[in-house]
C-alpha cells in the first residue's frame, strides 16, 4: 500500500471490527513478509481482533496503547511514531496510527487533526508509511472530511483514491484556534524578575483547585518551562491563567512571541544543539497541549 513513495500516510475508513481487520492486517503482514519493523499504535481496545488474526506473527509487532501514549496528540510524532522509525533509519518502515477515536473530545479534536498534518511535514522524504485507521461508522462527517484534508490517500471500501482536498498546511492553519480563558480564570503577569513567583502561583493556585499531589511536579515544571521560554523568546514577560474546568486543571501562558516552526515541541532534541526541549517537555507531561501562535502572539494552554 503506497510503499513505492518515500513517504506515504493513507487514510483507512473502515465500518466494523471487521472491515478494520481486513484493511489493517494485510499490511502488517506485507510489512513482515518484506522483513520492515511494523508498529501498531491504535486503542488497547483493538488489539485482541488483530492478535488473533496474524497468530503468532503478532510476536513481531510493537503494539501500543495510543489512548495512553497518544491522548496528548502533540506526543505522538516524537514518543509513538518517531521513537520507532528513528530506530531504525536504514530500514523502511510501517506503522499503523490511530489517533482520533469516537471518544475524542473537541477541546482534543483541533490537535488531533494538526497532528494528521504534521505527520506528513516530520516525516517527508522518509523510508516510512503510516496507515491511520478512521471509524466512518461512528466518527461524524466533519471529522471525516478532515481526514480527506490531511492525508493524500483515502482508502474507502478497500480502494486507494487520491484526495482532492489534501492540503495539509491549510489544516494546520485552520486548526490554529484563539484560545481565550473563561471569566473564572485566574490572570496574573510576569517577567523576569517574577519568574518564580508565578510559578509559586500557579501551583498554589492548581493545587486549591485540587489538582492531585503527585501530579503538580509536572504542573509546576511545565509552567517553569513556558514562562521562561516567553522572558528568552517571547518578549520578555507574559500573563499565566490558571482555572478549573470540573475535570482537570488548565494553565494557559501567553506571550508576544511567533512560533514559526509547526513541528517545535514534536522533534525529539537534537543532542547536538542546546535548546528545543521546553515544548516538548511540556507535551510529555500535560494530559493535553493546545497551541494558538501568530503575529500578535503565542498562547500555551495544557491540562492535566
Amino acid at each position: 500500500m503506497c510503499a513505492a513513495e518515500p513517504f506515504a500516510h493513507p487514510a483507512l475508513f473502515y465500518r466494523g471490527i471487521q472491515e478494520y481487520v481486513a484493511g489493517t492486517v494485510p499490511f502488517i503482514e506485507e510489512g513482515l513478509a518484506a522483513g520492515e519493523p511494523v508498529a501498531v499504535a491504535v486503542p488497547a481496545r483493538n488489539f485482541g481482533p488483530l492478535r488473533a488474526e496474524l497468530g503468532a506473527s503478532a510476536d513481531r509487532v510493537r503494539f501500543t496503547d495510543m489512548s495512553r501514549a497518544g491522548r496528548n496528540p502533540g506526543r505522538i510524532i516524537p514518543e509513538v511514531l518517531r521513537a520507532f522509525a528513528d530506530a531504525y533509519p536504514a530500514e523502511r518502515v510501517r506503522i499503523i496510527g490511530e489517533p482520533i477515536w469516537p471518544a475524542r473530545t473537541p477541546a482534543e479534536y483541533p490537535a488531533c487533526v494538526q497532528h494528521e498534518a504534521l505527520v506528513n511535514k516530520a516525516f517527508r522524504g522518509r523510508n516510512v508509511t503510516i496507515l491511520c485507521p478512521y471509524d466512518a461508522a461512528r466518527l461524524n462527517a466533519g471529522w471525516l472530511a478532515d481526514a480527506y484534508t490531511t492525508h493524500p490517500v483515502v482508502v474507502v471500501d478497500g480502494r486507494e483514491q487520491r484526495s482532492t482536498t489534501y492540503d495539509a498546511d491549510r489544516a494546520v492553519s485552520a486548526f490554529n484556534e484563539l484560545l481565550v480563558p473563561p471569566p473564572w480564570a485566574v490572570v496574573f503577569t510576569f517577567d523576569i524578575a517574577r519568574l518564580s513567583g508565578a510559578r509559586d502561583l500557579a501551583v498554589e493556585l492548581a493545587k486549591r483547585l485540587g489538582l492531585t499531589c503527585e501530579r503538580l511536579d509536572d504542573f509546576s515544571l511545565a509552567v517553569t518551562e513556558l514562562t521562561t521560554n516567553s522572558v528568552q523568546h517571547g518578549g520578555g514577560s507574559g500573563t499565566v491563567s490558571v482555572w478549573g474546568d470540573g475535570t482537570q486543571i488548565v494553565c494557559e501562558v501567553r506571550d508576544r512571541g511567533w512560533l514559526r516552526d509547526p513541528l517545535a515541541g514534536r522533534r525529539p532534541p537534537r543532542c547536538d544543539k542546546p535548546g528545543g526541549r521546553g515544548l516538548l517537555m511540556v507535551h510529555n507531561l500535560a494530559d493535553l497541549v493546545r497551541i494558538h501562535t501568530g503575529p500578535e502572539g503565542t498562547t500555551v494552554r495544557f491540562c492535566m
